[in-house]
């Protein structure tokens, strides 16, 4: 079944995500300001989540609809079918973007869909879900433009998608990933050597390591949001990560084997540590070298 999907990123990172999607699969793939549209099934959004460098979350959409007050919003999201994608057992937490004339603060708008949510529960099921805000198994995620245009959406991501969960350490300013790849992929870079000259904790080094090795960005992630929901379907999740793991494994062999030296300087010698540190933990121990410089 074809689903419709968004995925956010920072803006000016969105025509590198378009391109991204389509390679992977996506169909009627439409840039918008900060994210990406695009259909596919729930398979193709798991695969999303797994090999996107440059999207911050994957949204899988469930409903769109005119929301002019609290009560519009409060309908809508009684009539999404909740108990089709997960069970009351599940910890939910809400986040709401967007203002109007009658919504004018997001926390009350996510506190009606947390409602609506729970309403819709307590009727089908006999029981609602807990809300946790710190760590929730299913997150919501509710839009409303100035035009009180709305739409909800789970997100399929769990953490943020740019969080690679290699465990790095980092320095002060650390580059997050997502934007650290398009800056690698913009440079030109097409997996042969690699300088960087004041790597810091070597971000840059590791995401264009997973270039050189074709290695998919979200392989070392212990969880996805959608490990939540009904539609997950394990042993197509793990037909994805076993093409993924065979193809960095290929890789990183290629990369070794072709000789690719990715080398990275930094007059902290502390940091140098740290970057070293964390190419080991990335996997890459054999093909990033660090020095104090």
């Amino acid at each position: 079944m074809s689903l419709f999907f968004f995925a956010t990123s920072p803006r000016g990172l969105e025509s590198l995500l378009l391109n991204e999607l389509k390679s992977i699969g996506a169909q009627e793939v439409k840039e918008t300001v900060a994210g990406v549209s695009f259909k596919g099934d729930f398979t193709l959004g798991m695969k999303a989540c797994l090999w996107s460098r440059f999207a911050s979350r994957i949204l899988m959409e469930l409903s769109q609809f005119y929301c002019e007050t609290d009560t519009d919003l409060y309908l809508a999201a009684t009539g999404v079918a909740w108990e089709k994608y997960f069970s009351p057992d599940e910890t939910i937490s809400v986040s709401f973007s967007g203002t109007n004339d009658h919504i004018r603060n997001t926390q009350f708008g996510a506190l009606r869909v947390k409602d609506a949510i729970c309403d819709r529960f307590s009727k089908s099921c006999g029981r609602r879900p807990d809300v946790d805000k710190q760590d929730p198994d299913v997150v919501i995620n509710c839009h409303l433009n100035k035009k009180s245009e709305a739409c909800i959406l789970l997100d399929l991501s769990g953490r943020a998608l740019l969080k690679r969960e290699y465990h790095r350490g980092t320095g002060i300013a650390p580059l997050k990933e997502n934007l650290a790849a398009a800056m690698v992929v913009r440079s030109g870079y097409s997996g042969e050597n690699f300088i960087d000259p004041m790597c810091g904790s070597g971000t840059l080094l590791i995401e264009a390591a997973t270039l050189a090795t074709d290695r998919a960005p979200g392989l070392s992630r212990e969880h996805f949001g959608f490990f939540s929901l009904k539609q997950f379907d394990r042993s197509a999740f793990n037909a994805l990560l076993d093409e993924a793991q065979v193809r960095a494994k290929k890789g990183l062999e290629s990369a070794l084997l072709r000789g690719v030296s990715i080398t990275g300087f930094d007059v902290d010698e502390e940091i140098v540590e740290i970057a070293s540190d964390n190419a080991d933990k990335a996997g890459f121990g054999d093909l990033i070298k660090v020095q104090s410089c």
